[in-house]
This record gives structure tokens, C-alpha cells and sequence, in this order.
């Protein structure tokens, strides 16, 4: 029987992966993801256990990201009820918040204590742009696998220009932007 965590992914049939791994793999991925869990998901899940596919992986956090509530915690749901059902789902997302929970009450006393203090500021500053950095190399690693084509990049850069220089709100132009693209996509497979 062949060990879940060293199993490729399939389109097909995906491998029976129990609950209490998947509440163990992602709480390794909440209590590394500091700044984010993004990049620490994607090498758990795609590059160190194998239990998804890049292409797999992306179409996760795109849809993650489409639906209300942080994109992690939908891929957590997803990829635990994907693997375990239900109870695959409730594993997933318990093992991803419930470490990160009671570290935000530790946190959050020690900060009220603590928080003007400038060593604390200045720590605060450096962790930011750290996480920052493992977003954007994560990104780019995404992005070196997945297809150059110039309609899929211009919604992209089209969806940055107004959200992240228009500053338009981000549900108006997912309503507007998501249908035209499904609708070129479409359009383009017929």
C-alpha cells in the first residue's frame, strides 16, 4: 500500500488520505506559515507530499479565492474533502487555525503588554517584509508552470490595474471580469 504522503496526485482517483493527516499536515503548514500560508502550503502540498498537482494546487487557490472567507482555509477545506470527505474538511481547516488561534491569544496579551515598545515595532516591521517576499516567490514559482498566453495575462494585469492602482472594489470587478473571461474562454473552445 503505497504511503499517502509520497503518493502522486491524480486527475482520476485521488488517494485515500486519512483525517489525522490532514489535520497534521496542515497544522505544519499554519505554525511555519508565518506572514502567510501560501508559500508553505504550496511546498507542502505540491512539492514535498504530493498530494496535489501545480495545476491542481492553482485551480484550488483560484477557486479559493473566488469564494468568501481567506483563500487558505477554502484550500484547506477543498483538498481535506477532496481526500477524506467531511471529516477530511473539518481535519484540514482544524489543523490549519486551531494552532495559529491560540498563538493570536498569546500574541495579542503580549502585544497589549508590550507593543510600543520599539524593539517590538521594529521586529514587527522586519517580519512584514519577509512575509512579502515568500508571497512573491511563491508567485513567481506558480507562474514559471503555467501557460503563456495573452488572454489569461491580460484579465491578470487587467484585475491588478483596477484593484491595485484604480483601487476599484475588488467583488465589482470579480463580477464583471470573471463572467467575461468564462465567456472568452468559452468562446474560444467552440
Amino acid at each position: 500500500m503505497p504511503d499517502p504522503d509520497s503518493s502522486a496526485a491524480s486527475d482520476a482517483q485521488p488517494a485515500r488520505i486519512g483525517p489525522l493527516a490532514l489535520f497534521l499536515a496542515f497544522n505544519g503548514i499554519a505554525v511555519t506559515g508565518f506572514g502567510g500560508t501560501l508559500p508553505w502550503a504550496y511546498r507542502a502540498l505540491v512539492e514535498r507530499k504530493r498530494w496535489l498537482t501545480e495545476r491542481e494546487f492553482m485551480e484550488a487557490l483560484a477557486l479559493g479565492q473566488l469564494l468568501p472567507g481567506p483563500n487558505i482555509c477554502n484550500v484547506a477545506v477543498m483538498v481535506g474533502y477532496r481526500f477524506a470527505g467531511h471529516a477530511g474538511a473539518a481535519a484540514a481547516l482544524g489543523g490549519l487555525v486551531g494552532a495559529p488561534f491560540l498563538c493570536m491569544v498569546l500574541l495579542g496579551a503580549l502585544y497589549a503588554k508590550y507593543g510600543e515598545l520599539a524593539l517590538a515595532q521594529r521586529a514587527l516591521t522586519g517580519m512584514s517584509a519577509v512575509a512579502a517576499a515568500l508571497v512573491l516567490a511563491t508567485g513567481l514559482k506558480m507562474l514559471k508552470s503555467m501557460p503563456r498566453r495573452w488572454r489569461p495575462m491580460s484579465f491578470g494585469l487587467l484585475a491588478f490595474g483596477c484593484v491595485g492602482l484604480l483601487r476599484l472594489p475588488l467583488l465589482g470587478v470579480l463580477l464583471v471580469l470573471a463572467p467575461a473571461a468564462v465567456a472568452l474562454a468559452w468562446k474560444g473552445r467552440h
